[in-house]
């Protein structure tokens, strides 16, 4: 053995000198990663022919291993970490030589490319990036920061260290509207360092609030970082609980799990929410904190007065917390008492007498042991309860079709038990009660007739629910019935809107915040999945940024707005109308809304054709589309390099050591800790891309083939490999504000900023550690 180390030791120590040295050479990491993988591999073989890499393997043959394995121990779980003291016999890194090895990977890089960039089942989600990078660039080029910045620190400014937590407020919201690191540090850095600084502000602070708050991106959904993570979690997981099921003596993870093993980038969105806002929290509290004991450092700044009209503390209380609170709360209890809900009379045409019970019973007496140790007992005793009731009644040949009579009575059982008021109604009223609300509080000394006709067109639609509207009531006839309530309702919210155009804050949140809601919505509701979600987000933000080019050069954004509630029009006919034309018997009333839905959809789709052509003659729309190429092409090119980097890796056999070192714990949670404490140490040095690409393929199968819920697995390394933009010296974050940062802020400025930050990093994760529920809760109450 070279130097007293085992070959594979050797090959991995190579590996990552190349990949560091080529990350140092100044060449683009995208091609450098690419680079290291060829030319690790030369080396590797070079010293492979000459005889000078030699891993000590265990002997198979031997007497000992045959008794270990006689003894009832599977032979994937022997390894040189568990059982040192076993017989070894002396082979190359390169067992069939390293032509073979080679001819290998050049034929798996070819297939992976072609599953994992060209035509994969994870392509689709993988659109993703694009849409979301498009919409980032885009929002970033119309000045959205600039505004959030400007407006926030009047609003937060006369606090202690104020200036820092407008400047944590604007880094969650660009994180949820743009979601990249990159513009966001740039951008805060250009308009906020030089605010701070000339208003007293501790360099430390200001850069370290700067860049990390411009981190929030990685982790607060819409996140790249997440879809990407999502794409690998979904394949590890689901293979690794299948080698687990096996190993368990079941068939199928399907059976040992009682669920199937799949997680998607829809849920860690839904799991990443409240971890996003947490950090957000912490950081705030840290500003706060630190200037409420180093007042001199972080000095409350009083910024020029707004138009605004002033309004008293009762009015702001009754209007913009008071009525909003009631309303939703309101709503929700209607909902618990069973005034509000579904009007859904939709009847299957099959029973439910065939649905299979809780867990699969008809396994193996080593599949039933591993089942109620996962389980329990209580938990396998009911689902063989249930399986014996299902038998009893003849099984799946009961979930036959329902009788016409059976049908009949079902579904008026069904109508019997609908809500008087529909929940689709009851979100209208309350997000135009919110509007109206807000309109009186932004301006209470306005008149207020036009928004109590609107509250009265609100109760109307209410009432019209409950006495004129049966959930029997066709979609065309419950139009007509809702037409001069919703007039009324439209015409205070026109007024309370104009009003609130008029309120600098307003102004600024709410048109950003619209397309947040939109698309988060979507995706948290489970609406859609990421990839539509993402272009409705790319859509909007072309249209919003043409909106504020065409408001710059004083020419009206009619056909913008227009065309956004043409969007709106065609999401609300195909939610309320069945728009299939193409069958026999087609109604007045469907071909109405046909019509409707196709002229509201070309009218959009002229909408967003005229944003694009604004934004090409004021200049933005091209440097737009080459950042968002530039960045795109970047992340596949790396996951390009990394693939064959992980198949060098692969052919010495570095992977299998590395999994074998991790499964020789016998404790998940030291394998995790483990884990984590390695990524931890390479975002000093690499960066979430490679990470992701590099490390987590091999990592995967062992931290996500335990029991651990793989949404609280991806979650922690998502809020880890955040930290990779903040550790010195290769945080990105650093380099983007260090380029931007005025001349008297030095690095050690920088870096002595971001080292509270990193502790509240690593604080974060050690509460989501401790309260898993912080990640789970979100896609719990989603889920049901």
């Amino acid at each position: 053995m070279l130097f007293g180390l085992d070959g594979v030791e050797i090959g991995l120590i190579i590996v990552f000198f190349c990949l560091f040295g080529g990350i140092l050479s100044g060449f683009p990491v995208a091609f450098a990663i690419g680079g290291a993988g060829i030319i690790s591999f030369g080396i590797i073989a070079s010293l492979d022919s000459a005889g000078l890499l030699i891993h000590q393997a265990i002997d198979t043959s031997s007497k000992v291993y045959s008794d270990l394995v006689n003894s009832g121990v599977k032979p994937d779980t022997i390894s040189v970490f568990r059982y040192p003291d076993l017989p070894r016999v002396a082979e190359p890194v390169f067992t069939q030589g390293w032509e073979y090895a080679l001819d290998r990977n050049v034929s798996f890089i070819v297939n992976r490319i072609n599953e994992r960039v060209l035509a994969g089942a994870s392509i689709e989600t993988l659109l993703a990036v694009l849409m979301f990078v498009l919409m980032g660039v885009t929002l970033e080029r119309s000045k959205i920061a600039n505004d959030l910045l400007t407006t926030m620190a009047r609003v937060f400014g006369p606090l202690p260290g104020g200036l820092a937590v407008s400047i944590v407020v604007v880094g969650a919201f660009l994180a949820a509207s743009t979601g990249i690191v990159g513009a966001t540090v740039v951008t805060m850095g250009l308009l906020a360092l030089p605010t701070m600084l000339r208003n007293n502000y501790s360099p430390e602070l200001a850069t370290g609030v700067i860049a990390a708050s411009g981190t929030l991106g990685q982790i607060i959904p819409p996140s790249i970082v997440i879809v990407l993570l999502g794409t690998l979690a979904g394949d590890l997981y689901s293979t690794a609980q299948e080698v687990r099921a096996q190993e368990a003596g079941c068939s199928d993870a399907l059976t040992y799990l009682g669920e199937p093993a799949v997680v998607s980038v829809g849920t860690l969105f839904q799991a990443a929410l409240l971890p996003g806002i947490l950090l957000a929290l912490l950081y705030a509290l840290y500003a706060f904190g630190y200037a409420l004991l180093n007042p001199e450092k972080a000095p409350p700044v009083v910024l020029e007065d707004t138009s605004n009209e002033p309004i008293t503390r009762g009015e702001g209380l009754t209007w913009f917390l008071g009525v909003p609170a009631a309303l939703i709360v309101g709503v929700v209890l209607l909902n618990t008492l069973g005034l509000v809900g579904s009007q859904n009379i939709v009847v299957s045409s099959f029973s439910e007498a065939g649905q299979s019970a809780s867990l699969r019973t008809n396994v193996g007496a080593q599949c039933q042991a591993s089942m109620i140790d996962l389980h329990g007992q209580t938990a396998w005793d009911a689902a063989v309860a249930e399986q014996t009731k299902i038998d009893a009644a003849g099984g799946v040949q009961q979930a036959a079709k329902l009788t016409e009579e059976q049908l009949v009575e079902a579904r008026i059982a069904k109508v019997a038990a609908a809500a008087p008021i529909g929940s689709g109604i009851a979100t209208v009223i309350v997000m135009l009660g919110l509007v109206l609300a807000v309109g009186r509080g932004v301006a209470p000394s306005r008149e207020a007739a036009p928004l109590i006709l609107g509250g009265i067109g609100l109760l109307l639609l209410a009432l019209v629910d409950i006495v004129l509207i049966a959930p029997t009531t066709s979609a065309g006839v419950t139009v007509v019935l809702m037409a001069l309530p919703t007039v009324l309702a439209l015409y205070g919210c026109k007024t309370a809107a104009a009003r609130c155009a008029e309120n600098d804050l307003i102004r600024v949140v709410f048109p950003p915040l619209i397309l947040i809601v939109a698309v988060l919505g979507s995706i948290l509701g489970g609406i859609t999945n990421p990839t539509p979600a993402a272009a409705l987000g790319a859509g909007g933000a072309i249209m919003l940024a043409a909106y504020r080019k065409l408001q710059e050069r004083g020419q009206s954004g009619w056909v913008i707005i227009w065309s956004t509630f043409a969007v709106a029009a065609a999401i609300l006919i195909g939610v309320n109308f069945d728009l299939r034309i193409n069958q026999g018997n087609v109604s007045v009333e469907t071909t109405i809304a046909f019509a409707a839905a196709y002229g509201s959809y070309l009218f959009a789709l002229f909408g967003l054709l005229y944003a694009c052509w604004v934004l090409f003659q004021g200049g933005v729309l091209t440097p737009v589309v080459r950042e968002t190429a530039k960045v795109t092409s970047m992340v596949f090119t790396i996951l390009i390099g990394s693939q064959l980097l992980n198949l060098v890796v692969i052919s010495f056999g570095g992977e299998h050591y590395i999994q074998q070192f991790l499964r020789s714990f016998d404790n998940e949670l030291t394998v995790f800790l483990i884990v984590m404490l390695v990524l931890f140490v390479l975002g000093f040095v690499l960066d979430f891309l490679e990470i992701i690409y590099i490390v987590i393929p091999i990592v995967g199968p062992v931290i996500y083939g335990g029991s651990f819920d793989p949404k609280w697995v991806t979650i922690m390394v998502a809020v880890n490999l955040q930290t990779s933009f903040l550790t010195p010296p290769f945080g990105f974050a650093l380099f983007y504000l260090r380029g931007v940062a005025p001349k008297e802020v030095t690095t050690a400025h920088i870096y002595r900023g971001v080292l509270p930050f990193v502790l509240i990093q690593v604080a974060g994760l050690a509460l989501l550690w401790l309260f898993p529920s912080i990640v789970t809760i979100v896609p719990a109450l989603i889920g049901h």
